[in-house]
């Protein structure tokens, strides 16, 4: 299905074509063997390119501003905000984490300790188990959020006995530009970090959320079991 979106360059109206149920099938062709589960990244779309994503075959959307995300969702039909799963993906601010929960079937970006027991009183207060990931921040990138892997390590004993909160696995965002070399390194180190907690804690950690557009193959190949992809997905 053909969508046409209109794009901004130094204050012109561009019109750009992209084809989301081709781009998807070429991607899914790509990482068939692995078998990873696609979030479709639409933070910079609007509701109509979930819409067109969704009758694509998609039923999983990835958003990084709470109140902007809020709004779209709301926009959507029905029988599509129904039938999907939202995932939030970017830094998530403690003033802003009541109305994640409200909003967001699962918070991929946990970042803190703080961050994780917010979470909890407000899932609580809903009666709602919030599922979460926890966020590694192994290339130990100052501008990225995220624990280093012994902060990861320390805090996951305290996260894991809040009572509200279900960590399900753990996301990681891998440096930008980076060489395939280092990528699978740093994804190779986030399935040990996952086996290691699951090891020591005695616990089930199922979801590892890697790669994105200029990523993904390689994350699919270390054992992701999402990818989130945008500009590969839309443009």
């Amino acid at each position: 299905m053909l969508v046409i979106r209109a794009v901004s360059c130094k204050g012109k109206r561009l019109f750009m074509h992209y084809n989301v149920r081709e781009n998807l099938k070429q991607i899914q062709e790509e990482i068939v063997p692995f078998k990873p589960n696609i979030v479709a990244v639409t933070k910079y779309f609007d509701e109509n390119a979930i819409v067109e994503a969704y009758e694509a075959g998609i039923r999983d959307f990835g958003e990084s501003r709470v109140v902007e995300a809020c709004e779209k969702i709301q926009k959507l039909p029905d029988y599509v905000r129904n039938n999907s799963k939202f995932h939030f993906i970017g830094h998530l601010q403690t003033n802003k984490a009541k109305r994640a929960v409200e909003m967001f079937d699962l918070i991929q970006s946990v970042d803190s300790v703080k961050l994780a027991s917010k979470i909890s009183v407000y899932a609580g207060e809903i009666n709602k188990v919030q599922n979460i990931l926890l966020q590694l921040n192994n290339a130990c990138e100052v501008q990225k959020s995220g624990f280093s892997k012994e902060e990861l390590i320390e805090a996951f004993k305290e996260i894991v006995e809040f009572p509200n909160i279900k960590v399900c696995g753990l996301m990681n965002i891998a440096p930008l530009g980076a060489s395939e070399d280092v990528l699978h390194t740093l994804f190779k180190d986030v399935v040990n970090t996952k086996k290691y907690l699951e090891d020591i804690y005695k616990c089930e950690l199922n979801e590892l959320s890697m790669g994105m557009s200029q990523d993904y193959l390689i994350a699919a190949q270390e054992g992701a079991t999402m990818l989130r992809i945008g500009r590969k997905l839309f443009i």
